[in-house]
């Protein structure tokens, strides 16, 4: 009998992470370097994310002395890369660098203060996926997992396959991990850290704040 799934989660013990964790932690760290941090702390997620993921071609290519064997990311399978607006972008900016072929389809969720409920004011997703789709999803933080829960839902009854969907995330909290790993036990995230606690606001104990107004310099 096959194992039963469960949701996996990486937190990568590469000690950058913990830098610019740190960084985008500190209180009085200037909106532009929380901007930069986070960009840099998506670029080392995202990495670990794809190491095995990305799907490749096997061919030859012609050196200035010989003919080497040689491996590419096939350029017929762009992954999806699914940023929630707003704070996703952040950790989205130098995804280039890493991601040759991509295909990105934006959505935007605004959370209630006073629910904590996420609701829908942009989505950008195309009207179907195949199974066989790698989709990435940044949400910079995991506090209640309602947003992400959404977001999942909605790519999967667009046929997307929970197994070939991955997350990075700067931070988690327990109960969004617990929504999520009983809804969609496939799923694989990467973050930098899983933090304690929620307080009453939702907001991730000791955490680092609202990641969009920080990263984007604006108040709450």
């Amino acid at each position: 009998m096959a194992a039963p799934k469960q949701m996996l989660i990486y937190v990568p013990p590469h000690p950058l992470v913990k830098h610019w964790l740190y960084v985008m932690r500190q209180k009085d760290t200037p909106s532009a370097i929380f901007r930069s941090a986070a960009a840099e702390l998506g670029r080392i997620l995202i990495y670990e994310a794809v190491r095995d993921w990305l799907p490749t071609v096997d061919l030859q290519v012609q050196t200035p002395v010989g003919l080497a064997d040689a491996t590419v990311v096939d350029p017929m399978q762009p992954i999806k890369v699914v940023p929630i607006l707003r704070a996703g972008l952040l950790l989205l900016e130098q995804a280039a660098t890493l991601l040759p072929v991509t295909q990105t389809y934006h959505v935007g969720y605004v959370r209630s203060d006073e629910t904590l409920e996420a609701t829908c004011y942009l989505n950008k997703l195309p009207p179907s996926f195949a199974k066989e789709d790698r989709i990435l999803v940044a949400d910079c933080l995991l506090a209640t997992g309602g947003t992400l829960s959404q977001v999942l839902d909605d790519l999967v009854s667009r046929g997307a396959d929970p197994g070939m969907i991955r997350v990075v995330s700067v931070l988690c909290a327990p109960p969004a991990l617990k929504v999520l790993g009983e809804k969609y036990p496939g799923l694989t995230i990467y973050t930098a850290m899983i933090d304690a606690e929620l307080d009453a606001r939702g907001y991730i104990i000791p955490g680092l704040g609202d990641a969009g107004d920080r990263g984007f310099g604006t108040d709450h």
